[in-house]
């Protein structure tokens, strides 16, 4: 036998489009507002116990994930200044410093 209300409420108790915020977050690493896609980034890897989550491009978290391991990572924490200092990272925020906030494209992989 079906129920006659919702256990959870209904599609009427959702949040509407008013109720989010209208302001854009700044990307961690870049700097550069969030287009329609957010990602939620741990600088510190969960499975190095971070808890910490920064709004971020997909694009940029790609490339943080491309070129660092978890153990390097987690050496540099909350500090975007760190790996701002690494030349890739470096060379890739001027990149997409000049494109709009829902640009994406393949990242290549770090030569190991």
């Amino acid at each position: 036998m079906a129920r006659k209300h919702s256990k959870h409420g209904g599609w009427q108790d959702l949040p509407q489009e008013e109720d989010f915020p209208a302001e854009v977050p700044d990307c961690w690493l870049c700097g550069r507002p969030t287009g329609k896609t957010i990602v939620w980034h741990h600088p510190v890897p969960k499975s190095r116990g971070g808890r910490d989550t920064v709004p971020m491009h997909p694009i940029c978290q790609q490339t943080i994930i491309t070129h660092f391991t978890n153990s390097e990572l987690q050496r540099h924490g909350m500090d975007v200044d760190a790996l701002l200092a690494d030349p890739v990272v470096r060379k890739f925020v001027n990149w997409v410093a000049k494109k709009d906030p829902d640009f994406n494209a393949a990242t290549t992989r770090k030569q190991r």
